[in-house]
């Protein structure tokens, strides 16, 4: 069970997650994400999370392997960032996390009680919309709403509707 939100009380401001990664629908999810944080007053949150594959089977490698994969992740949050200061800007946060992509987000998610609501973007590729998507319509279940936007909204449709 997640603590309780804060983001509504006094000192406190609402948070929307957005997931960093390499998929094209990412993109679209920080956007919109981005928009409903401006439009509300709240902040983003963006994570991105390193899975941590063969990290450990030689001492100096598993080092190697995961530093290349700590500056690939700040220079995937230093591009969303960028995007979004050309944007307009809108305040932000970054956070990197270790592990499964799900269990990271839940345990930032307890982590951070002004986080109140994560946005996903759903891919219309032939090998499914998403491996988060997907989980959620397997029925995997996250503490917090879930808004999934559709990878095909442009910038004008997002602002349209935010």
């Amino acid at each position: 069970m997640v603590s309780r939100r804060l983001s509504r009380e006094s000192g406190h401001r609402r948070k929307f997650l957005a997931i960093v990664d390499d998929t094209p629908e990412c993109e679209r999810a920080i956007t919109y994400a981005a928009r409903r944080a401006q439009t509300t007053g709240g902040l983003l949150v963006l994570l991105f999370v390193i899975v941590p594959e063969g990290f450990g089977e030689w001492m100096g490698v598993g080092d190697i392997m995961r530093q290349e994969a700590l500056t690939a992740a700040n220079l995937a949050l230093d591009a969303a960032q960028a995007r979004l200061s050309a944007d307009g800007g809108v305040e932000s946060e970054r956070v990197i996390r270790e592990g499964k992509p799900a269990e990271a987000i839940l345990e930032l998610i307890e982590d951070d009680q002004d986080i109140a609501i994560m946005v996903l973007a759903a891919s219309t590729a032939k090998d499914g919309p998403g491996p988060l998507v997907a989980s959620i319509g397997r029925g995997a279940a996250f503490p917090i709403p879930v808004t999934i936007v559709p990878h095909t909204l442009t910038d004008e449709d997002i602002a349209a509707i935010t």
